[in-house]
């Protein structure tokens, strides 16, 4: 009984979440939700489609003709060139889109790199397909770059995929061309597919910073499989609604196991996000704006905090990924005393009532590091880690 879920786990960041939820006056940095409201053009282009009453009834499968246009017209303008009807499928989320392409490109048994640190989640997707997955460490020295030298030793004749997150969460890094076409070149040598995952690629603090994707590279459009999500740019976690984008002799299979998952997306989240991609490129500034600056302002604090964590500057998405420098007591009664970040993230919780996540949840190179997120105001960072400060400063 239980057979498939027994290796499973609820995702340490709702662990963190339920643990708190004791605690009255907690300030989670842990969640990566955005503190923003999904933006009124986007509300509008809904209340629309409510008026009209066109949300009631199932889209086709693959997403409203109409999304699928403008998704193909938005991928044109980064040099990414796919059809609408038989290349892109809208998707209940990213991780929808996600699960469907594992379980229609590998087969139980199969294994999935992942380079390490990354997203909890991940994992546990691969193990419920029946898959194994495969952590290659990320190199911290070098700001959690790529090591193809450790990607192919990793690789073995049940490799099927190389799943990764650019812009990186839980480390905020972006990946460089010449990294990303290394990686490609030793899938092509081994017939391996890229899942590329980029929901942080709106993410942009600096003038001129480009995030670059390898679904832009035709060669390889056969192999890349990418995914995008309106959560994050949009402040649309609560609408579940993404795509997934790869050549159709892929989508063709994707499509089958999305039809089996959901049917189609939630069609009023489709309309969302149609308002997001007609009209909300002024908000996606006005929020990245807002995200620099509090990435300013957790960084100053941990600058402060130098004899309790290092850290590489994040370069995108919301979240900075400290080590911890720091003795961290046990816990006579808790089962993760073999893990420093767990300690630290439940002592923190437990004396300064900040919840955060212990970097262990984002795979064996992320143990000894915990991830904040800066998704959150400006005030509740500021508490937080005036709270921090003042627990140390005892």
């Amino acid at each position: 009984m239980f057979e498939r879920t027994k290796n499973l786990n609820l995702s340490v960041i709702k662990q963190m979440e339920i643990r708190a939820h004791k605690y009255p006056d907690m300030i989670s940095l842990a969640q990566g939700v955005p503190n923003f409201d999904t933006p009124s053009c986007i509300k509008r282009r809904v209340e629309l489609a409510l008026q009209k009453g066109v949300v009631a009834k199932y889209s086709l499968s693959p997403g409203l003709a109409e999304l699928r246009e403008l998704i193909e017209i938005t991928l044109a303008k980064d040099h990414m060139f796919y059809d609408w009807e038989k290349e892109i499928i809208v998707t209940a989320g990213s991780i929808e889109g996600i699960t469907a392409t594992i379980l229609a490109i590998a087969n139980p048994g199969d294994e999935i790199i992942i380079p390490e640190p990354t997203y909890t989640s991940y994992r546990e997707v691969i193990i419920l397909a029946g898959c194994v997955p495969v952590f290659v460490p990320l190199d911290e020295e070098n700001g959690w770059a790529f090591d193809c030298k450790k990607f192919a030793a990793a690789i073995t004749p049940k490799t099927k995929a190389i799943f990764y997150c650019n812009p990186n969460n839980p480390t905020g890094t972006i990946y460089s061309r010449e990294q990303l076409m290394e990686l490609a070149k030793l899938a092509e040598t081994h017939d391996l597919f890229l899942i590329s995952d980029e929901v942080y690629k709106d993410f942009l603090f600096e003038e001129g910073q480009h995030i670059f994707s390898l679904a832009e590279v035709a060669k390889y459009r056969k192999r890349v499989i990418r995914l995008f999500s309106f959560s994050k740019s949009y402040a649309m976690t609560g609408w579940r609604v993404g795509y997934v984008h790869t050549d159709e002799s892929v989508a063709q299979e994707i499509i089958k196991v999305h039809d089996a998952l959901v049917t189609c997306a939630p069609v009023i989240s489709q309309y969302a996000a149609m308002g997001a991609l007609e009209m909300g490129e002024s908000d996606v500034r006005m929020m990245n704006q807002a995200y620099k600056r509090r990435r300013d302002v957790i960084c100053a604090h941990l600058d402060d905090l130098s004899h309790i964590f290092s850290y590489v500057r994040p370069e995108s998405s919301y979240y900075v990924f400290p080590k911890i420098l720091c003795d961290v007591p046990h816990h006579a009664s808790d089962v993760h005393n073999d893990s420093v970040s767990w300690r630290f993230a439940l002592w923190m919780l437990e004396q300064t009532q900040v919840v955060m996540v212990p970097g262990v949840a984002f795979g064996p190179n992320g143990e000894d590091h915990v991830r904040f997120s800066f998704g959150r105001s400006t005030k509740d960072i500021n508490i937080a880690f005036a709270r921090i400060k003042k627990f140390f400063e005892k």
